[in-house]
């Protein structure tokens, strides 16, 4: 006789439409505040929607996770539910890639097209369309009038800073994968001493990119405001930073959990995504690393 695998179907849950109304709130006071740098009114406003924001979606992380761990504990989750959640981290790192592949594709457009077409180059464009002594070159760093549209001086050099977090994310990525293995063997003291080095690597590289950021504003005058080059600057990496932040987390959840004896060597999903995502973080940040920092 044949046998069926069961499939957990979950109550009616609260959670899509707090993350949604989360999400809505972080994203419109994020682009308030933004406007607001941009423009030089005050952005405090901006400030306690985005972090109203945060909140709401830390609430709704906190709670949904908190109902799936335990579902998981409590043997609701057959083999078809693990494949579910493959699946569902699957697409979510896609819509992630997508995400990352907009801000690459604005970056190329403008130094490809966009640029050298308003410099007069290219079958589009017979004449300057800025000053007549405009020629275009990347890092944008130079404009007609200095006082009205203040740019910076000069760019990061990529083998400072940025040279040392990409060998830290790397890196991590190298103890992310050991502790994985680790798991896998059921040496949890390897796992949890791994995961830890892969925790604090984080941490410092958030650390050196907030040095990054103080020095590129307080003595290099890169700014979000300091033009095309400013700003696709710093919506590449900030929005890298916000994610590795958000791994970081994640991380630190996972080794929580280990230390209060979660996850076996057969059931361990939890942990395979967010070394998934720590995965993805890292590819990212060598794109940019190459493409915003040397190229």
């Amino acid at each position: 006789m044949a046998t069926h695998e069961e499939y957990y179907v979950p109550a009616q849950s609260k959670w899509p439409i707090v993350g949604s109304i989360g999400l809505l709130v972080t994203v419109f006071g994020a682009g308030t505040m933004m406007n607001n740098m941009t423009s030089g009114a005050d952005s405090s406003l901006g400030q306690y929607v985005f972090f109203a924001g945060l909140l709401i979606l830390i609430y709704m992380m906190f709670g949904w996770f908190s109902n799936v761990v335990s579902e998981s504990h409590q043997g609701l989750y057959s083999a078809q539910m693990d494949r579910s959640f493959r699946m569902g981290m699957g697409w979510f790192i896609f819509s992630e890639v997508m995400f990352f592949a907009a801000f690459f594709g604005a970056l190329f457009y403008v130094r490809t097209l966009a640029g050298p077409w308003l410099a007069g180059e290219g079958a589009k464009a017979d004449t300057a369309m800025l000053w007549p002594e405009f020629e275009f070159v990347w890092p944008l760093l130079q404009n007609p009038d200095p006082q009205a549209y203040p740019g910076p001086t000069e760019t990061i050099s990529p083998w400072q800073l940025p040279l040392i977090n990409t060998l830290l994310l790397i890196t991590s990525s190298v103890t992310v994968t050991f502790a994985h293995h680790a798991l896998r063997a059921g040496k949890r003291a390897a796992l949890k001493g791994w995961l830890l080095l892969t925790v604090v690597l984080a941490v410092v590289f958030l650390t050196l990119q907030i040095a990054e950021y103080i020095h590129a504003y307080n003595d290099l005058g890169l700014t979000l405001a300091s033009g095309i080059y400013g700003a696709t600057f710093f919506m590449l990496t900030g929005f890298h930073g916000a994610h590795v932040l958000m791994g970081t987390i994640i991380l630190t959840v996972m080794l929580i959990r280990v230390h209060k004896g979660h996850f076996t060597p057969d059931n361990h999903f939890g942990f395979e995504a967010a070394s998934w995502y720590w995965h993805f973080v890292d590819v990212v940040w060598v794109g940019l690393f190459i493409f915003v920092y040397i190229f």
